[in-house]
């Protein structure tokens, strides 16, 4: 096509004249008389330019007007987002008005292949009127120098200057209309009398500023239509349409209104609602996406002649795209891909997503494309269940969700069925160039990440990547995370939302707002809300306009249902609403006035999408019910489906691994943070011991999630119990300032007494309020006596007091009681009776006042000061009363016997208290204060009191550091083959670990639960494993271990199960973990094993202890614990046992030998080790650890003679 010969936007002059868009009587009212002038002041000052036409001259030969029939529409597919219609006849004719008034109104006229419109001038770029050429019916002659455009309802009169004129104009449109209907039957467009082929994004009434009646506006594609009402939009004759390729939309000031910019006007609009306003505004900006999108791709995957055509249902032009599928669709069937989860289909689009659309990508379509992709998927399609472009929604769902996620049309591959030949068959056919193949086996159930039997390319991706296939390994990549259906005894736990839920039934009336795309930030007045009568049957909510309608306005089904929130009473407009979430990222709310039904019908809802694995999350009511993906527990390798409800401040949880469920305690979270980019995000939830990743897969229903789960998490209100906790049910915020305190304020003169500047104080307590977890309190940027009257603010604020309302006068009377063990007895029986968290926190807090006593000599603060001070704080008093004080210094002068502290906790109080006084005054003497450094108890060789050592750990020191000095504080020499080493011992687990002489002390400290310990002693048997590792060829290990799993919800609770045989595979990279050995290689000795392992682990994140605890019944005393670790401290374990102590060696051996890249012990003789002088043990020399060369040849030589021979006696 030839387009338009017109000057570029930035070139075209701004009007002279303001015009508006409609000032004739027969747009405005359809009064006889229209008035020119009518509404022209309402755009004073707002120019209305338009392109220069003047060059195209209506005595143009009508030859030269009219070009020649159209070829095929693929055919000189534009380069831009939408074709500039070529200009056929443009000028000035005198137009009739409606009614047949006598005066004529002069107007610019111009005529392409798809309409005909009429200006107020030639400058002008929108026009007053606009006539679609497929609803011209026929053109007539009326007398001198008129004719008429007749359409099915209207007829449009003009005047030219000459009949010779006149008859140009009829010819050229004669012309158009008889091309027109010629492209229609070529492309079996719509009849004529639609205004287009493409359904708008969004059409409806909207005010606009200058006009009396509301406008009809239609957003369609890259443009934006105006209409004068309902009826003329279904007549296709229009005032104007908006080009958004130079539009731009904001907010107006007003909360309904919104601007659309354009360089030549502003179009002011008004919507209903503010809910509709953001509906429009999205609309708007798709719109413009739309045209500043580009055609580039889309015209190099159409040269294929498949790929003009959406795969699913026909329509031509398709502008969308499934990367995972490698199928183009339309629009229309892009939107029920989504639907189908990211999982099923990953869309993108042709035009807007340029960044996907690598040279790789584009390439791999062109040999795939529809063609494959329906001679696969849509082999077996009955005629009856085939798309058209004109399908219903309903019908695309159905027909998609058999097509792809059923795989009911598939051709299926003769080794279906088979999961070992599948995957076989898979990594052979990756090392090819068959992209059917390989698009033919995903999808009948070959595992994409199978095993492929080699550790050097053990994935299908890596035997592409080796064979140079560079477009089978995008082809993988883009289906790393597809769930392809699989039969039924190998298929992964199905995805919830496909179980047969049973059949809920329910109806009513309910009050609704139009559904949104983004959560509601703001209340919805009563008034966005409409009465529907909604129908809940056979698993779809269905709403209509009255309960006699029989069409219904919408419905959701229940199996798109993946979120399920019940906002606090008066949150909007209805005092009882709630909100449905579905997988096509649209939000629904309801409301109602009655607590009870809206209960009921949360309850229905509920009842209807949950499976039953889930039912136990119904029993009581909760604020938020859905699904997410996440990760947790041993299965880190891909993330799962689970049911989550929040309910308080307890996140329950139900996973596919059992229908038991364990509350996550929010309040007591050791971290909550947001990781990965805006694209990708992941919530982490930390607590003791567990942690569970919670993946953002769709954006709207996780932002919600995301914003219920923190705001449960934080502090909820000003109680004890409402706050955030620690493990010991202690708040943080008395936590944090106690700890602060106790590290840099014991000896602070004056501390409690003195009071802090309130502006800081203030500050300080708000955010600890806030989120007292993320505050971290630092020596030099906050000062101890703004700490300290925080802490007392926060005290003397609690609503109800440390020691209750109920309690508090039975404490003041105990304090009267003059025989001392009759008033610890009683103080006792209070303290019993007093709620668990407040117990806990008298306790800490008592404790550490105690501490601050024991240095009263340098911060004046006795027994009887500090009771002054938090008597008053504590009870909430004026200071008037003396009981209040007595009862603090009668707590802290009997602290252990109220708490029943034993001399061993007494002392190590006492002697970490005096550790960090120490460190302090020798810092101030030296004038290096560290703040932040970590005190802590290592013991040398065992745990006893003699053998403690207290000791500052900077966060640079290692373990071969702290080792050395725990060494050199009690004057231990090193002697030869003494192989001293840091362990981490773990008594619960009855467990120990060596930690390697560079590893970060500090990190370890903070993971340290109350029942593990370090300790400095010799490592037994590290000479054997150097020893063995100078032999050892090769740098794999494998061999049978036998095995057990900690399987239990977030790692936590009792192992279930026993040891069983499990083949294990150790490599630089990995562990691997295999459930049977079918046969013997014969090159390589090694057992051959099945493709796919059972389980597998990054080696990097393992942590190796020595020891399985006894109540686990291990079937050998050779056994170890390995615990997965990752760098968000995630921690799962498992159970390993060898037969001999060698095996248990040897593994543990190799695995810091590929941990720490073949650095297993330090290279410096001066530091922990010295050289070892050459020893024999029997008829075989020991390896020098630090000798020479030959030696060192020498010793391994005789090592591969014979190993055995020496390590059996190791």
């Amino acid at each position: 096509m030839t387009k338009k010969e017109e000057p570029p936007v930035s070139q075209v002059p701004r009007a002279v004249r303001v015009a508006s868009l409609l000032s004739e009587g027969e747009e405005l009212s359809g009064d006889d008389q229209g008035d020119e002038d009518e509404d022209d002041h309402a755009y004073e000052g707002i120019p209305n330019g338009g392109w220069h036409t003047s060059s195209l001259s209506s005595s143009l030969p009508s030859s030269l007007l009219i070009p020649d029939l159209p070829p095929h529409p693929m055919d000189g597919l534009p380069m831009g987002p939408t074709p500039s219609p070529p200009v056929i006849k443009a000028g000035w004719l005198d137009k009739n008005p409606p009614q047949g008034s006598y005066i004529y109104q002069k107007r610019w006229v111009r005529l392409d292949t798809d309409h005909l419109r009429y200006f107020d001038s030639n400058k002008d770029a929108y026009s007053k009127r606009f006539v679609p050429v497929a609803c011209i019916s026929r053109v007539a002659a009326i007398g001198d120098q008129k004719f008429e455009v007749i359409t099915n309802n209207r007829t449009f009169a003009f005047r030219a200057e000459s009949d010779a004129e006149r008859k140009e104009w009829m010819q050229a449109l004669q012309q158009a209309v008889a091309e027109q209907r010629a492209r229609a039957r070529l492309s079996s467009a719509y009849p004529l009398g639609v205004q287009g082929s493409e359904p708008p994004d969004r059409a409806g009434s909207l005010e606009l500023r200058g006009f009396k009646n509301k406008l009809y506006v239609a957003v369609v594609g890259d443009k934006v239509q105006l209409y004068k009402n309902l009826e003329e939009y279904h007549l296709g004759i229009g005032i104007t349409f908006i080009d958004m390729s130079v539009g731009n939309v904001k907010e107006a000031a007003d909360r309904r209104g919104f601007d659309l910019t354009t360089p030549y006007r502003i179009f002011s609009f008004s919507a209903e609602s503010e809910l509709e306003k953001e509906q429009w505004l999205e609309a708007m900006q798709r719109a413009i996406a739309e045209a500043l999108s580009t055609w580039e791709v889309a015209e190099r995957i159409w040269a294929v002649a498949p790929n003009r055509f959406c795969a699913d249902c026909g329509a031509s032009q398709p502008d969308w795209a499934s990367i995972n599928l490698c199928v183009v669709i339309c629009k229309r069937c892009a939107g029920e891909h989504r639907g189908l989860g990211a999982g099923v289909s990953k869309v993108r689009s042709l035009k807007m997503d340029r960044k996907v659309w690598t040279e790789t990508l584009i390439e791999l379509f062109l040999q795939l494309g529809n063609a494959a992709g329906n001679h696969f998927w849509a082999a077996n399609v009955p005629p009856s269940e085939a798309l058209q472009p004109s399908s219903s929604p309903g019908a695309r769902r159905c027909h998609l969700e058999a097509k792809y996620h059923e795989g009911k049309y598939r051709r299926y591959h003769p080794l279906f069925g088979n999961q070992e030949e599948l995957d076989k068959a898979l990594c052979a056919a990756v090392t090819t160039s068959d992209l059917a193949e390989t698009q033919a086996l995903l999808g009948c159930g070959a595992g994409v990440n199978c095993f492929s039997g080699d550790p050097e390319v053990p994935t299908p991706l890596a035997l592409a990547e080796q064979a140079g296939q560079t477009l089978q390994m995008e082809f993988l990549r883009n289906n790393r995370t597809t769930e392809v259906p699989r039969l039924d005894s190998m298929r992964p736990p199905e995805k919830h939302y496909s179980v047969v839920l049973p059949t809920v039934s329910h109806s009513g009336f309910l009050y609704k707002t139009a559904s949104a795309g983004k959560l509601l930030q703001d209340r919805r007045a009563r008034e966005e809300f409409s009465r529907r009568w909604c129908v809940l049957s056979d698993g779809v909510l269905s709403y209509y306009e009255n309960e006699r309608a029989v069409t219904p306005n919408g419905e959701i089904r229940a199996s798109e249902i993946v979120c399920l929130a019940v906002p606090t009473p008066n949150t909007h407009g209805f005092e009882h609403t709630f909100e449905v979430y579905t997988e096509g990222e649209r939000l629904y709310l309801f409301g109602l006035e009655s607590a009870e039904l809206a209960r009921e019908w949360v309850k229905c809802i509920a009842k209807a999408f949950v499976p039953p694995l889930a039912e136990d999350l119904l029993a009581r009511d909760f604020e938020r019910l859905g699904r997410l993906p996440y990760k947790a527990g041993l299965s880190l390798q891909r993330a799962q489906e689970g049911w989550f409800s929040l309910i308080g401040s307890e996140l329950h949880a139900v996973f596919p691994e059992g229908p038991c469920e364990e509350p996550l305690q929010l309040r007591k979270l050791q971290e909550l943070s947001v990781q990965g980019d805006s694209e990708n995000q992941v919530l982490v939830l930390v607590e003791r011991r567990r942690t569970l990743y919670i993946q953002g897969e769709r954006r709207l229903d996780f932002t919600g999630w995301l914003g219920a789960i923190q705001k449960a998490a934080a502090s909820s209100g000003d109680t004890l119990s409402e706050q955030q906790l620690g493990d010991s049910d202690i708040p943080v915020i008395v936590y944090r300032c106690v700890d602060y305190i106790t590290q840099c304020g014991l000896t602070s003169e004056g501390i409690y007494r003195k009071c802090g500047q309130t502006s800081k104080t203030q500050r300080l307590l708000e955010s600890l309020r806030l989120d007292a977890r993320s505050v971290r309190l630092k020596e030099g940027e906050q000062h101890v006596d703004d700490v300290s009257s925080a802490l007392k603010r926060f005290l003397r604020d609690l609503p109800d007091g440390l020691f209750t309302r109920v309690q508090r006068l039975a404490w003041l009377e105990a304090s009267e009681i003059e025989d001392e063990e009759e008033k610890v007895s009683r103080y006792r029986e209070l303290l019993a009776h007093l709620p668990p968290v407040n117990r806990a926190t008298v306790k800490a807090l008592i404790s550490h006042l105690y501490c601050v006593q024991c240095f009263s000599d340098t911060n004046q603060m006795n027994t009887h000061n500090l009771a002054i001070v938090f008597g008053p704080t504590l009870f909430q008093t004026d200071g008037q009363d003396y009981k209040a004080g007595r009862v603090v210094e009668d707590l802290i002068s009997h602290y252990v016997m109220v708490f029943s502290v034993d001399e061993e906790e007494l002392r190590k109080q006492r002697e970490e208290i005096t550790a960090i006084v120490k460190m302090r005054v020798a810092g101030t003497a030296s004038g290096t204060q560290h703040a932040g450094d970590f005190i802590c108890t290592v013991y040398l060789e065992e745990k006893k009191a003699e053998t403690e050592q207290h000791v500052k750990i900077p966060a640079s020191m290692t373990a071969e550091e702290l080792t050395l000095e725990i060494l050199d504080r009690r004057n231990v020499g090193i002697r030869e083959k003494d192989y001293w080493t840091c362990f981490e011992v773990n008594e619960r687990e009855e467990a120990e670990r060596p930690l390697h002489f560079a590893e970060k002390v500090l990190p370890i400290l903070h993971g340290l639960g109350t029942d593990s310990y370090l300790v400095v002693k010799k490592h037994q048997s590290m000479e054997a494993m150097l020893l063995y590792l100078a032999s050892h060829v090769g740098e794999t290990k494998h061999g049978m271990m036998k095995f057990r799993e900690d399987r239990s919800l977030l790692g936590l609770g009792l192992p279930s199960g026993g040891f069983h045989d499990r083949y294990f595979i150790l490599n630089s990279s990995c562990l691997r973990l295999y459930k049977e050995v079918r046969s013997q290689r014969p090159w390589s000795g090694a057992p051959e094993t099945s493709h796919r392992p059972e389980k597998e682990w990054p080696v990097r994140s393992l942590k190796v202890y020595l020891g399985v605890k006894k109540k686990l019944r291990p079937p050998t005393c050779w056994g170890f614990t390995v615990v997965h670790e990752t760098e968000k401290h995630e921690k799962q374990q498992w159970y390993l046992c060898c037969e001999t102590q060698m095996e248990l060696r040897e593994w543990f051996a190799t695995f810091l030998f590929m941990q720490h890249d073949g650095l297993v012990w330090p290279s410096e003789p001066s530091r922990v080790s010295r050289a070892v002088p050459e020893v024999r043990l029997g008829s075989v020399s020991l390896i020098p650890l630090r000798g020479s060369e030959n030696e060192m040849r020498r010793s391994v030589a005789a090592f591969t003679a014979d190993p055995l021979s020496l390590l059996r006696n190791v």
